[in-house]
């Protein structure tokens, strides 16, 4: 278990490490003698391991690393912040149309046209959720939103569905210290998503599918599917 966490880290570290490489290259091109690979390889390692020290939670959160959730101070106030929003919008009443819609502005990253979520509505960051043109959820929706959560256009949802991108180590040591990693979903347009159903981190969902209620995905499903069961497995194509 902790090498199974060791190895994820490790490989966290890296793909880190490819998002600086190319600006620290130029530099420590420019400050060591290209006579000298052992002192300019030496240069972007130390350069490499002061940018990664800096890295905050959130930026580890957002980049699919193992993260400190549950004491950043950083993270648990925006966390705090979004569920007081959450709470305003659960509270209003169902009239208010006008009134829930500016909320859900507020919550949500990016709303890309018309969209109806029914209240109670819970998640974590709200600005991590993207929802397409004619958006719908029914009662008691849940996005776990840690890392991205995309939806398409003309997406809908049965009651008590789950999104749920954030996952722990398996580890109870490292797990117990409040560690944790997200991994974006992604669902596609002309999606229907049946009640009850729970989608796992790191799933993609493709374009005109159906998931059956009660479904558990935990794998990516094909566009033009029908998929039902726990774990979810595509049943028919649709023509």
């Amino acid at each position: 278990m902790v090498y199974f966490n060791l190895c994820y880290e490790v490989k966290a570290f890296f793909r880190v490490m490819q998002i600086f490489y190319t600006l620290f290259n130029e530099t420590a091109t420019n400050m060591c003698a290209q006579k000298q690979p052992t002192l300019k390889n030496s240069c972007l390692f130390c350069m490499q391991i002061l940018i990664l020290s800096k890295v905050t939670e959130k930026e580890k959160m957002l980049r699919g690393m193992i993260y400190d959730a549950n004491n950043d101070p950083a993270l648990i106030a925006e966390r705090l912040e979004c569920k007081e929003l959450c709470r305003d919008y659960n509270d209003l009443r169902p009239k208010e149309i006008a009134a829930r819609e500016n909320l859900l502005h507020r919550i949500i990253g990016n709303i890309g046209g018309s969209i109806l979520i029914e209240q109670p509505f819970y998640c974590d960051y709200g600005y991590n959720i993207s929802v397409g043109k004619n958006f719908y959820a029914n009662f008691n929706l849940v996005i776990l939103d840690e890392a991205p959560v995309k939806f398409g256009d003309n997406v809908f949802i049965a009651p008590n569905c789950g999104f749920y991108t954030a996952g722990h180590p398996i580890d109870p040591v490292e797990r117990n210290k409040g560690m944790e990693y997200a991994k974006p979903i992604n669902v596609g347009n002309n999606v229907w998503i049946g009640a009850g159903v729970t989608v796992l981190p790191g799933v993609s969902i493709g374009d005109n599918c159906v998931i059956g209620a009660g479904s558990v995905v935990t794998r990516d499903i094909p566009a033009c599917s029908v998929a039902v069961g726990n774990p979810c497995k595509v049943i028919k194509t649709i023509e």
